[in-house]
């Protein structure tokens, strides 16, 4: 584990949890652009069990759902009404308010609450030692939080209700329920903490940040609070997976380069889609190549963004890749690598999205589309071709889609960011932002400390939240010492 004193230290289809550029030039179709994504649970098949919250201890949470304001910044007469909003609580670890007990509080991102609660193993493996109460909020729009009881295709297809979501609402959902939970259980002087990952992450520093009388501290975990407005470089996240497949195998790196050329030179030849349908095992035939390349980029960035020590996808791809017959043609080395950290499918590439997939690829989209713009691209890079984001592309598709433009300087005009060591001196505290450098999502993570309360804790072999999933025996040191 590292700090920058010098301290030594440090469900679904598997794209539910990609971040991905934003870039095609002529687009003005959200079908047709990469939409950032940000969660934190890992794709179904890069899970390990042994870090799942076991149902033994499932079994001790329960399930409230609170009369939540639509609308905390209004006050117009649509703004009273009222929606139910799920939290769940387990409390078999707390000391109880006549102790201070703490209260740890996971808040909710965008996804239904229960995959948070499987995965995260971080608050449960550290109640019993703190004697604390644990809280999982659900964030509004997701699960069964969506405002009027509509479906999530409903309440996003209606302009006046997705008007009501984003993250400022969310973090004063957090703090009405919050307090209420305090008031309830007679906990005036119970502390809390505030924990999240990935999108989360960012809502729990900024929690700390606007709420300082309702939470005590926060763990942001793998939290890129600083890929807004041009920060950090645009192609620093696709760097970080480039270097990944680099520093594990040369020659796999140098394959996956090659292959974007030869994908388009079948695909240039007659039949050549369904020569490479076929290839692919595509579950159904492609319509264009650039449709095969960006399925085999969110592989990419999955193997490196869910690096974990205990699964190791990025090796196991590129194992398979080099490992693959001699006579093997380019393509065929590629979907070996597919394969491999996939599994035995009947076919692969453009399956169709459903369940929790579906309604995250759907609330996200009109998030990056208002507020959460993530302007990631891809300029100069060793193993991608280049895909620049382009703003006034990403807008246009934005407004043909929603009907509004992205505000991309919003977050850092409500939130923070720009020359955040000298602005979080002033006045913050208490805050870790944990990271893992092999996550391409670090390189627009808090990587030194603010101050003697405002931390940096990063591991070098860390992947992308895997500091707040569940501990097991065989976590190397590293990890182990991070926690």
């Amino acid at each position: 584990m590292t700090t920058n004193s010098g301290m030594s230290s440090h469900c679904c289809l598997w794209i539910t949890l990609i971040l991905l550029s934003a870039s095609v030039a002529t687009a003005h179709n959200l079908d047709d652009v990469d939409i950032p994504k940000l969660r934190m649970s890992r794709p179904e098949f890069l899970r390990d069990p042994a870090r799942t919250v076991q149902a033994s201890v499932a079994k001790d949470f329960m399930t409230f759902f609170y009369n939540q304001t639509l609308d905390h910044f209004n006050y117009r007469p649509e703004s009273y009404t009222a929606f139910n909003q799920r939290y769940v609580v387990n409390s078999k670890y707390w000391g109880g308010s006549d102790s201070s007990a703490p209260i740890f509080a996971f808040l909710g991102a965008e996804a239904p609450i229960d995959g948070d609660i499987a995965s995260v193993g971080f608050l449960t493996d550290n109640a019993a030692k703190f004697r604390a109460l644990l809280v999982y909020i659900e964030h509004r729009f997701y699960g069964e939080s969506i405002p009027y009881g509509m479906t999530l295709d409903k309440a996003i297809g209606d302009a006046d209700t997705r008007g009501y979501f984003s993250s400022a609402q969310a973090l004063a959902d957090y703090a009405e329920i919050l307090i209420y939970l305090k008031q309830e259980l007679k906990a005036k002087h119970s502390p809390i903490i505030v924990f999240g990952g990935s999108y989360g992450g960012m809502l729990a520093s900024w929690f700390r940040l606007k709420y300082p009388h309702v939470a005590l501290g926060a763990l942001a975990s793998s939290a890129p609070i600083l890929y807004f407005d041009d920060i950090v470089p645009q192609d620093a996240y696709f760097s970080v997976v480039a270097k990944g497949f680099l520093e594990s195998s040369s020659s796999c790196h140098q394959t996956i380069r090659r292959s974007w050329k030869e994908i388009d030179r079948v695909a240039s030849e007659p039949h050549g889609l369904t020569k490479l349908s076929k290839t692919f095992k595509t579950c159904s035939p492609l319509q264009s190549s650039s449709e095969l390349k960006k399925y085999l980029k969110f592989l990419y960035q999955s193997a490196a963004q869910y690096n974990d020590p205990s699964t190791q996808p990025l090796k196991l791809m590129c194992d398979a890749i080099n490992g693959a017959s001699p006579g093997i043609s380019l393509l065929r080395k590629i979907f070996a690598g597919l394969v491999a950290i996939s599994g035995n499918l009947t076919c692969y590439v453009n399956s169709p999205a459903s369940g929790t997939f579906a309604q995250t690829l759907l609330g996200w989209s009109w998030q990056t589309c208002s507020e959460m713009v993530i302007p990631i691209g891809i300029t100069r890079n060793t193993m991608f071709p280049p895909k620049p984001f382009n703003l006034n592309s990403f807008s246009n598709a934005c407004k043909s889609k929603f009907g509004v433009a992205p505000r991309p300087h919003w977050v850092t005009t409500y939130f923070g960011g720009h020359d955040i060591k000298l602005i979080l001196q002033r006045f913050a505290s208490n805050i870790i932002f944990s990271n893992g450098l092999q996550d391409p999502f670090s390189s627009g993570g808090v990587l030194k400390n603010i101050s003697s309360t405002v931390v940096a804790i990063y591991t070098t072999k860390g992947s992308h939240t895997l500091d707040i999933l569940g501990a097991k025996e065989s976590d190397p040191d590293w990890l182990v010492e991070q926690r």
